[in-house]
């Protein structure tokens, strides 16, 4: 399997699914080659597994006709996106008890959204193609990280508590938010 290796000052190793197909290790310095190879072996079957998946919903997108996003349209999407990103961001940091620093909204590869320590918010343009409700869990999903900044258990209650449907979001973006990516 090929690969490509990132070194960071990170500590562990994770395996990141590239929209082009292709594997990309993100490793810290002192893990040695042969330690990232036993992990992409064992990890293998999982690797192949949303490796096809991708495949195939990049042939459907293919299939589909849908065409590449200009630059004025980013731009377009990005506009609207600050219109209305910052007021559900509003509207649903008073429900859930958090303050927020910077919105900033953006065109990303990978990312729907970001939370900083600070508490600065980013967005994905892109967002703007999906629809309201989903726009709405991205965005209750970065506010959680103002009370738990990591994916824990209790993380997940808070974002339960303010969408109790939140997995029907989840579940929408892994399978239509790649389409919507591959639009950029």
């Amino acid at each position: 399997m090929e690969y490509t290796v990132i070194r960071s000052g990170r500590k562990t190793v994770a395996i990141q699914l590239n929209q082009d197909l292709t594997v990309t290790v993100r490793a810290p310095w002192r893990a040695s080659k042969s330690e990232i190879e036993r992990i992409l072996q064992e990890k293998k079957p999982w690797i192949e597994k949303h490796l096809a998946q991708m495949r195939r919903r990049k042939e459907h997108y293919d299939a589909s006709g849908t065409d590449k996003l200009t630059d004025e349209e980013i731009q377009e999407l990005a506009n609207k996106a600050l219109k209305y990103i910052p007021e559900r961001v509003a509207y649903f940091s008073k429900i859930i008890g958090v303050t927020y620093g910077r919105i900033t909204i953006r065109n990303q590869k990978t990312r729907w959204g970001s939370c900083s320590s600070k508490g600065n918010l980013s967005f994905n343009c892109l967002l703007m193609l999906a629809p309201p409700e989903i726009i709405d869990y991205v965005v209750v999903h970065e506010l959680c990280h103002r009370k738990e900044m990591n994916h824990s258990k209790n993380f997940w209650r808070e974002v339960e508590r303010i969408l109790p449907d939140y997995k029907k979001s989840v579940l929408w973006l892994k399978n239509e938010g790649s389409m919507i990516m591959a639009r950029r």
